[in-house]
């Protein structure tokens, strides 16, 4: 049995995967996210444990004892930053936090390649402005840094004692030159980084340790089983559907939204906000479209609402199209960049129902996949069909819809709501001799197929016009309100 533990930023997700590549069992454990002020998204590593022992905990201790390895996959970007008795001297700065916008252009000022290295040009969401805003503003707190990871790396911490993350969240970080799979030294002089402070890097399906005693025994699990590296949420995701080799790609509809395809080389664009990072997986790399709000924005409306999302849905199904939404709750990266814009409806009128608000949620999700499609595509990458993750994936109403506006065929497979979790399942048993990549990174056999609908996508593209738009014009009604 192999487990992947998956760090996510609403739960911490767990799937037990058997030596024959079935699913035995998953779980799940809630989390929360504490926003100190506005732009600012926080979480604290004690919670994470928690709940990673609350999920593991809740599968059976049969199970459990028959476990032989561990992947990680966890939301990417967060800032832990821990003291020299590798204790956390503040709450983690997660990936959606907007508070370094403005150490975002120092950096570019610093050094105008830093885009063209890292594989993106630096964001707010990204670890490495976040520790150069706190040299500005809490030096204090700066001053105590001795060591810096990932959200899953810290995971990995507490299991195996050891500071090692991989080349996928080293990726996302600002600090990783993607060409050489390795730190740069120059994008560390440039955000107050020691290089010093940063981890090992091992590929996914390397050992980064072995489970100690104590965590052994917090969680349940043998003593000494072999921890993989691991991979950072989306090059997790990548692994449990089998998109490891040149060409393949998937879009993934969970809190937040990737179109990810898998390059043979480093083919960064930076000024398209495409991100060009490093697989997990040895002599790969990716082209992604990063988008902060996903499928969040329906979640979102039914607990403003205070309704279940699933009726929601059902009545946006057979609303007709009304209001229109602009879903950036947290800003948004491609294809804006923007940490500052937030979302709004426009078009309300006395008809306005419940259903129509939801019917325009999910038309704006579906239409910032529009959006990822043509900036992938100025890359160089047009995709006719691609698989689909996360939970998003769960609603028929929103996969025909993403199919319609973009005209590409999604595939929808058996546990696609599964994820990095199952991905990071799969890298723990390649690390653990279970299998080679290509007998357990296989591709999922594909349950639904949504087809484009010609009509439908006719239908909506004035739709999509005037939601382009919308962005503008909010902004620049935002931009009067400060």
């Amino acid at each position: 049995m192999y487990l992947g533990i998956d760090l996510g930023t609403s739960a911490v997700k767990v799937c037990a995967l058997q030596p024959d590549g079935r699913v035995a069992a998953t779980a799940t454990t809630a989390l929360s996210v504490s926003h100190p002020f506005d732009g600012a998204s926080e979480q604290n590593c004690a919670d994470w444990w928690a709940a990673t022992c609350t999920a593991v905990g809740s599968l059976s201790a049969d199970l459990r004892a028959q476990v032989k390895a561990i992947g990680l996959s966890g939301q990417m970007h967060g800032a832990v930053l821990l003291d020299k008795d590798k204790r956390p001297v503040r709450p983690v700065i997660l990936w959606n936090d907007a508070r370094a916008t403005e150490e975002c252009a120092v950096m570019l000022a610093a050094e105008p390649d830093a885009g063209a290295l890292s594989g993106v040009l630096p964001m707010a969401g990204f670890t490495a402005p976040k520790v150069l805003w706190l040299s500005r503003h809490d030096p204090k707190v700066h001053a105590r840094i001795a060591h810096i990871l990932l959200p899953k790396d810290y995971i990995g911490l507490r299991l195996h004692g050891e500071m090692v993350t991989d080349p996928s969240d080293a990726a996302g970080t600002s600090w990783f030159d993607e060409e050489r799979r390795a730190w740069s030294d120059r994008l560390c002089q440039i955000s107050a980084t020691d290089p010093c402070w940063l981890p090992e890097v091992k590929h996914g399906t390397e050992i980064a340790g072995h489970l100690l005693p104590d965590p052994a025994a917090e969680l349940g699990l043998p003593v000494g089983i072999p921890v993989a590296a691991g991979a950072g949420d989306a090059a997790a995701g990548a692994v449990g559907i089998g998109a490891v080799e040149a060409g393949d790609g998937f879009i993934s509809l969970g809190t937040s939204g990737q179109l990810f395809f898998t390059t043979p080389d480093y083919r960064p664009n930076p000024e398209s906000r495409i991100h060009a990072y490093a697989h997990t997986m040895p002599g790969y790399w990716f082209q992604m479209a990063a988008m902060l709000n996903g499928a969040r924005p329906m979640a979102w409306l039914a607990n403003l609402l205070q309704r279940p999302i699933e009726t929601l849905l059902a009545e946006a199904e057979a609303a007709p199209s009304g209001p229109l939404f602009l879903p950036y709750l947290t800003g948004e990266r491609t294809p804006h960049g923007d940490t500052d814009i937030r979302g709004g409806f426009a078009g309300l009128g006395e008809t306005t129902s419940q259903g129509s608000l939801m019917r325009a949620v999910v038309e704006a999700v579906a239409f910032t996949f529009a959006d990822a499609i043509a900036a992938l595509s100025d890359s160089g990458q047009a995709p006719e069909a691609l698989l689909a993750i996360g939970g998003g994936t769960r609603s028929d109403f929103l996969m025909q819809t993403i199919a319609d506006v973009t005209g590409c065929r999604l595939g929808r497979s058996e546990g696609a709501d599964l994820g990095p979790a199952l991905g990071a399942a799969r890298l723990a048993c390649v690390a653990s001799g279970g299998g080679t990549v290509a007998e357990v990174m296989t591709k999922p056999d594909v349950r639904n197929w949504f087809e484009p609908s010609s009509d439908h996508g006719d239908a909506l593209k004035p739709r999509l016009a005037a939601f382009r738009a919308l962005y503008p014009a909010l902004k620049g009604v935002q931009a009067k309100m400060h």
